[in-house]
């Protein structure tokens, strides 16, 4: 496919205020360039910050930085443009996390701020509407929990939450814009700013009952971007129910943990019992508040919730004998959202005895290289991909083209069964059906004819988990008491390496299983 034609069947899925926005903005920077400069002409009250530290991680010691699994020491000066290891590490110096890590005091602290300030004007990454997001509510919450009132950096601070109010990013949506609305609502409790609170309220209000779909999901179908955003409707719900500024009868922090209660439902059920969550799409271990560090600052604040049911995301979990499915029988997400997808219908993880036994690679990177087209691709989910095609296509990093859509979904008792139009350029359709039993799971791969190229189904096994053939076309997992046998129209089976990632800039090499068939396979697996 042409660039033109992956191009125009990418925009298509957009929605109208995403495209002019991107067009304003980009004739805007050229035309114009804005200095945000507004003086703060009042004394400002301090606000009651209740921290609540998830974990004991450290991205900060002594000028040494690390992000993403690898670490930097700035030997004199701090260099907040920092580009060596990749944009989102960069982000991340940026971001200003490490300001309420564990054992950082006030004083370094207020230096490292100092030390950014005076860098402000040749600020690259550092002004993105995203990092100045995240940023301000580290600053604030910061300045707030020490108590430091500060005019020089709260000048510094009003100005970066100006700049952000006028660069919304309305091009993206998503959890980019919803990070400019959580970051907004902290700037209005912190400089009283009844501007930055009507902004804040208005994003929420309308993304939070948008993003946040009936079964308590965030609409980008990640489970830690789902952590994330649940994080920080946790922080503004610390936020307003602790600082009684703007009363709106308690409407706002009624909304918010509503929401809170819909997406804690949800990512309990999703979670494993060892406490991971799937990696489906963009998904990393080490980002993201854990499950049970969000379930602790749940209930910090107050908050209950009732298991609820999988629906609306495509996700379904099951939990039989001493094993848990996650499968994926849904769309690949919101159409105008596709930065963070990967092209993995029908994509599953399993656990036994709390172990991962079939999992996802992951993601190790958001460099727009061959690495991440590769991660994102079919062929790195446990899925069935035909010749050199995609179910979807992605492409350039986070944009995807022509998706699969889920075109019939049937679930009855133990059986869920599904079909994908994703091949229907070669003119077929894929179905999987899942079968699952006490000590059996059936999966049944089937297209509505048989494909005109080379059709393969894969199974990603995790590094601690050693496989070898065994006798009538199976698998034994050695140590695991399992076995894999496939029956039907088989080719060849295949015992290949693949990178696991264990997070950004991190993989371990590991086994999986390519299964050449032509127009149906029955794969059963026994626990």
């Amino acid at each position: 496919m042409s660039k033109l034609d992956l191009l125009f069947n990418t925009i298509k899925y957009l929605k109208a205020k995403q495209v002019y926005f991107r067009i304003y903005y980009f004739i805007r920077g050229k035309v114009t360039r804005k200095e945000y400069t507004k003086d703060l002409k009042k004394e400002l009250k301090s606000i009651i910050w209740n921290d609540f530290l998830f974990n004991k991680k450290s991205f900060y010691n002594e000028n040494a930085f690390e992000f993403l699994n690898i670490k930097h020491n700035f030997s004199k000066k701090i260099d907040w443009n920092y580009i060596e290891y990749g944009k989102l590490w960069t982000f991340n110096l940026n971001y200003f996390d490490f300001l309420n890590q564990e054992g950082l005091d006030s004083e370094q602290g207020i230096r490292l701020i100092n030390d950014f300030i005076a860098d402000d004007n040749i600020l690259k990454e550092g002004r993105e509407s995203y990092t100045i997001s995240l940023r301000g509510i580290n600053w604030v919450k910061f300045l707030s929990k020490h108590n430091i009132v500060n005019p020089r950096i709260n000048q510094k601070l009003y100005n970066h939450f100006q700049r952000l109010l006028n660069n919304l990013e309305l091009q993206f949506l998503g959890n980019h814009y919803l990070e400019n609305g959580f970051a907004l609502l902290f700037g209005a409790y912190y400089f009283q700013d009844n501007q930055f609170y009507k902004v804040a309220i208005k994003i929420l209000k309308k993304e939070l009952e948008e993003q946040v779909l009936a079964d308590g999901a965030h609409i980008e179908l990640s489970p830690m971007y789902h952590q994330t955003m649940l994080h920080r409707v946790l922080d503004c719900i610390n936020l307003v129910q602790n600082n009684d500024i703007y009363n709106e009868n308690g409407q706002l922090l009624l909304f918010l943990k509503n929401k809170a209660k819909q997406m804690l439902s949800w990512l309990q059920i999703v979670t494993f019992k060892n406490g991971n969550i799937p990696m489906v799409n963009d998904s990393a271990f080490g980002i993201a508040p854990t499950s049970e560090a969000l379930f602790k600052y749940a209930r910090f604040l107050g908050l209950s919730w009732k298991e609820g049911k999988l629906k609306e995301s495509g996700y379904r979990k099951i939990e039989k004998g001493d094993y848990e499915l996650f499968i994926d029988v849904g769309e690949v997400g919101a159409s105008y959202l596709p930065a963070h997808v990967h092209s993995d219908t029908f994509n599953f993880e399993l656990y036994k005895d709390q172990k991962p036994i079939i999992v996802d690679t992951g993601t190790s990177t958001y460099e727009k290289n061959k690495l991440r087209q590769l991660e994102r691709s079919t062929a790195s989910h446990n899925t069935v991909k035909v010749g050199a095609f995609e179910q979807s296509e992605i492409w350039s990093g986070f944009r995807v083209a022509e998706r699969a859509k889920i075109v019939e979904l049937k679930e009855s008792g133990n059986k869920i069964q599904a079909t994908h139009n994703g091949y229907k350029k070669l003119n077929v359709l894929h179905s999987r059906t899942f079968i699952t039993e006490e000590n059996k799971i059936i999966i049944e791969d089937t297209f509505s004819k048989k494909p005109k190229y080379k059709t393969s189904t894969f199974f990603h096994f995790h590094p601690n988990v050693d496989i070898e053939k065994g006798e009538n076309n199976g698998v034994i997992l050695k140590d695991r008491n399992i076995s894999i046998r496939f029956l039907g129209e088989i080719q060849s089976i295949e015992i290949l390496d693949y990178n696991y990632a264990l997070g950004f800039n991190k993989t371990e090499k590991a086994k999986k299983l390519q299964i050449n068939f032509l127009k149906k396979l029955r794969t059963e697996i026994i626990l």
